[in-house]
């Protein structure tokens, strides 16, 4: 029960994540940084480049969302166990958007005019990631047994 309801939790972090600072990045610290949330991000995208957009819209937000109520309605006995490996590969691109904002910061961090700072909802958005995981795998393991 408790695998069920810290699942159908994610469907509430995950929103919050999105609108979290993932960041605050800035041409030098003087100016002062701005913070960049997954959102934000994405509109930015969605003004400049928008089969980008599309992608990183994909990875961020419904991957994982998709991933989670597929995991919950499995875990409730509303969707046949057969589509796990739909989830798990679901799952696989969640991460790869980590792996983006990873390389963003990076590659930001190495121009010498730039201020990159991490901030709580770049962990928040990982640990959400990574819980879907780890609970997809209890989830999974307990199907195994029964």
């Amino acid at each position: 029960m408790a695998v069920r309801l810290a699942t159908l939790s994610l469907l509430i972090l995950y929103p919050v994540a999105w609108f979290a600072p993932l960041m605050r990045a800035g041409l030098l610290p003087i100016f002062g940084l701005s913070e960049i949330s997954v959102i934000t991000g994405l509109q930015s995208l969605w003004g400049s480049d928008v089969f980008l957009a599309l992608t990183v819209t994909f990875f961020a937000i419904f991957a994982p969302y998709l991933k989670t109520i597929g995991q919950a309605l499995v875990q409730w006995n509303l969707l046949d166990p057969r589509a796990r490996p739909v989830l798990h590969v679901l799952g696989k691109l969640a991460m790869a958007d980590i792996f983006l904002i990873a390389l963003y910061i990076t590659v930001a961090k190495g121009v010498s005019y730039a201020t990159i700072e991490v901030a709580w909802g770049l962990y928040m958005f990982t640990a959400c990631i990574l819980a879907s995981l780890v609970l997809g795998l209890m989830a999974k393991h307990r199907i195994s047994k029964a």
